[in-house]
């Protein structure tokens, strides 16, 4: 196995690409935003509601595509995200971890939803339904539409992967505790041997 394939040389590349996805997730947000602020009135409506629409529907694409370099091994990211917990002293630990995992956890199983959901509407389509065309753009912008918040939720939340490998690789591991049963499995020390007697010459 050559070090490029090792099994911590590939969650490294992995949380490489999760890196990218948090950097480019935050800028389409921020590009939202600026667009958004300038683009509504002061009760919040669009000013022009077609225009609106299409800018957000840019927005879901284009934090889908970002995030799609991430889902195919999300799954794997946070199972070692828990093993790793489980490993850390429990002084090292940040109380939102858990439910910040769990949150990633709850959207992850949404967007695997939301995908089979779309390659099933996707395959239903008429041939000549192809990119380009309303019938099939209008059915990948309402799942980009509906995955936008899932996908929100691994922007805002992500890091806590980072976060969990750091403390790994700076902190000691959790030292086994010995349970009664360990102790009791355990042989009994033999008692010291008597010294020899002494013999007088």
């Amino acid at each position: 196995m050559s070090p490029a394939t090792t099994p911590d040389a590939i969650h490294r590349e992995r949380l490489h690409q999760l890196t990218l996805f948090l950097r480019e997730s935050k800028q389409i947000l921020a590009a939202w935003d600026a667009y958004s602020d300038e683009h509504t009135d002061l009760d919040g409506w669009p000013h022009d509601a077609d225009a609106y629409g299409l800018r957000a529907a840019r927005r879901d694409a284009d934090t889908w595509r970002s995030f799609h370099r991430v889902r195919p091994f999300a799954k794997d990211l946070l199972a070692t995200a828990e093993v790793q917990v489980q490993h850390l002293n429990a002084t090292h630990i940040q109380p939102r971890w858990p439910w910040q995992l769990g949150a990633l956890d709850a959207a992850l199983q949404q967007l695997d939803a939301l995908q089979q959901e779309w390659l099933t509407v996707r395959d239903a389509l008429p041939p000549s339904a192809r990119p380009g065309t309303d019938i099939y753009d209008d059915a990948l912008a309402e799942r980009n539409a509906e995955a936008w918040s899932c996908l929100d939720e691994w922007a805002g939340h992500g890091t806590v992967l980072l976060e969990i490998q750091a403390a790994t690789q700076n902190l000691p591991p959790r030292a086994p505790a010995l349970t009664t049963a360990h102790a009791l499995s355990r042989p009994a020390p033999a008692p010291a041997a008597a010294p020899p007697p002494t013999v007088r010459r």
